[in-house]
């Protein structure tokens, strides 16, 4: 028995440090090989590093993995991970796997894989966590245990997908723009698979973060229904921009099939052009009379699901409260908030020097309103000054951004220098370019 053993789906997300104890990633996997008389052999780590990268981390370079962290030597080669035959993703594509016990006791399926050091930099798989069959009861959970992997043998052939439920269930701390990079990673199909199993508000934030032609190759395996569903759950905007891409017959038909509230507010955000202030905008800010309170306003910013960029302000509009509003009166920024007693009346603080857009704006003149003024935000009024929305500093970045902006190599090899340059100052060393595996384990 090892003295160092790790269930696999317990380093997902494990932060992965140099050295000197910098920060150079995430592991999002674990890489192992077949072995024909011998349990898989770890070969290495996926780590993302900051630009979204998944690159290739060999075992040999992790000097420690405890207290839900790895230290390495600090040497990490930045191509890009690249799967080669032969190997297999534990998390991606081990767990949930079926296997059948070999002295004829049945099935199980793989929850969890425990890796184990058996040398120095020597690491392979020691025993699986598996679960048997549910028994007759409905509350029956089926008896968990602990096996060799030579007490079980696979009823798949290596490396054939899990169950989409199991790698859900694994990364289901990833923030969504991790999980959308995550899943932008598999096969095409097994990434459909995945999406179908999603619940929809998850499905809606993971999709709010992909590029534009992502979205649309992924709802286009969905029903007509479930997009519907998960177009409610996004933000009116992002839902607008993914209809936009789509044909006008099933533009029309999703919005007939949306929820009359949602679709209402994309109807409004199709009906504007896409660089205009209008088309920017999202229509769903904090909106109160200028007779709330500090208090009140305070607690609707304090809501968990509200986005930092719409909480860094309130709008004080006439009733109706909903967009388009009566007349705008005005923005209160947090931070002013903060300054005054709870029963002070929001109109009373009002930033006076802030004046809202029209709804045909450029989206080069609010990004020069919001660097000029150091906003985080900026009100979207129509032609009788009633509030339709605010753009806020993500919206515009987004246009600023290129549209691969998510993945462009520039950018990441950019970042991923500057995350290892230290490492490589420490160690007196430099990743090695090209080649497969050398002998001193870099990829």
């Amino acid at each position: 028995m090892s003295a160092t053993r790790v269930f696999v789906a317990r380093l997902a997300g494990c932060a992965v440090f140099d050295p000197a104890g910098d920060r150079v990633g995430r592991v999002r996997d674990v890489l192992v090989v077949y072995r024909k008389n011998h349990p898989p052999r770890v070969v290495g780590l996926i780590v993302e590093i900051p630009g979204k990268r998944r690159v290739f981390l060999s075992i040999g370079r992790v000097t420690s993995i405890a207290g839900g962290q790895i230290i390495t030597t600090g040497l990490i080669n930045l191509r890009r991970f690249e799967q080669r035959g032969g190997e297999v993703r534990v998390i991606a594509e081990m767990l949930g796997r079926k296997v059948v016990f070999n002295d004829g006791s049945g099935e199980a399926t793989i929850e969890d894989v425990a890796i184990g050091e058996q040398e120095q930099g020597e690491w392979e798989v020691e025993q699986l966590f598996v679960r048997r069959p549910k028994g007759a009861s409905p509350f029956s959970k089926g008896q968990s245990a602990y096996v060799t992997w030579r007490e079980v043998r696979e009823l798949n052939a290596p490396g054939e997908a899990q169950s989409a439920e199991h790698l859900i269930a694994t990364y289901s701390e990833l923030k969504p723009a991790d999980l959308a990079n995550t899943l932008l990673d598999l096969p095409p199909q097994r990434r459909h698979e995945v999406a179908e199993e999603l619940p929809d508000d998850r499905l809606a934030d993971v999709l709010e973060e992909m590029p534009e032609s992502d979205q649309v190759d992924i709802i286009a395996q969905l029903d007509d229904d479930r997009v519907a569903d998960v177009l409610d759950q996004m933000q009116p905007d992002d839902a607008a921009d993914l209809i936009a891409q789509l044909p006008d017959d099933r533009q029309e038909h999703l919005l007939e099939l949306m929820e009359p509230e949602e679709a209402e507010d994309v109807r409004m955000l199709l009906s504007y052009a896409p660089e205009s202030a209008g088309g920017l905008m999202t229509t769903e800010p904090i909106i109160l009379s200028a007779d709330a309170t500090v208090a009140e306003g305070l607690a609707m910013i304090r809501r968990h699901d509200l986005a930092p960029a719409l909480g860094a302000a309130v709008c004080v509009t006439l009733p109706p409260y909903e967009p388009p509003t009566g007349r705008f009166l005005g923005m209160v920024h947090f931070q002013r908030m903060l300054r005054y007693p709870p029963h002070e009346r929001l109109g009373s603080l009002i930033d006076q020097g802030l004046e809202p857009v029209r709804a045909d704006t450029s989206a080069a003149e609010v990004s020069r309103i919001l660097a000029s003024y150091d906003l985080v935000s900026v009100p979207v009024v129509d032609e009788k000054h009633r509030l339709v929305g605010v753009v806020t500093i993500d919206d515009v970045l987004d246009y600023l951004l290129p549209e691969d902006w998510r993945s462009h190599p520039d950018d990441q090899d950019d970042l991923a220098r500057r995350a290892t340059a230290r490492a490589q100052l420490t160690t007196g060393s430099i990743p090695i370019p090209g080649g497969r595996r050398a002998g001193d384990g870099t990829r």
